[in-house]
């Protein structure tokens, strides 16, 4: 990292260790526009209503074991993941959400905070089909305190994620 980057990354709001990824993919830029805020922004509701934007606007970054193997998927902030579709969707046997350790330990972050890459360990993303309805998402920025405004289909391919339809439905 140059001087001019480490200045960047220690100026952001973000987490330290994202406002790096974010530099080591020529997306420095968006330090300026990673939003803090005094309260946490930990669940989907709570970041929408510090943004002002609609709940679904959140992209929640949740990590899954697929017969023990973390997977990340991304989700609209007002849909639930469908574990059975994400276990038909990656051929395996059972599908579980992750302990918090087991998150922080793959992601580097926190739950309320995990951002949709930048993770320590480059892990298998899944994006819902969802995230495409609207022109910008919002997602963590490393911390229960940050989120920053991407267009989703950047964002998707910034985490090398896999579009799929994932959404639980209601009736």
């Amino acid at each position: 990292m140059t001087t001019s980057d480490a200045e960047n990354a220690s100026a952001s709001a973000a987490h330290p260790r994202f406002a790096a990824a974010l530099d080591a993919v020529g997306l420095g830029a968006l330090h300026g526009r990673i939003r803090r805020f005094p309260e946490a922004t930990r669940t989907a509701a709570e970041a929408a209503a510090a943004i002002g934007c609609e709940l679904s606007q959140i992209c929640k970054s949740l990590v899954f074991a697929a017969d023990g193997v973390p997977v990340l998927v991304l989700m609209d902030g007002a849909s639930r993941v469908d574990v059975e579709l994400v276990r038909q969707e990656l051929g395996v046997g059972k599908v579980t959400r992750s302990r918090a350790d087991v998150v922080r330990e793959r992601t580097g972050y926190a739950i309320g905070g995990v951002p949709p890459f930048g993770h320590v360990t480059r892990t298998r993303v899944l994006a819902d089909r969802s995230l495409l309805d609207h022109d910008v998402v919002w997602a963590a920025a490393g911390t229960p305190y940050t989120v920053f405004p991407m267009a989703p289909e950047d964002l998707i391919a910034h985490a090398g994620g896999t579009l799929v339809d994932v959404r639980e439905r209601t009736a």
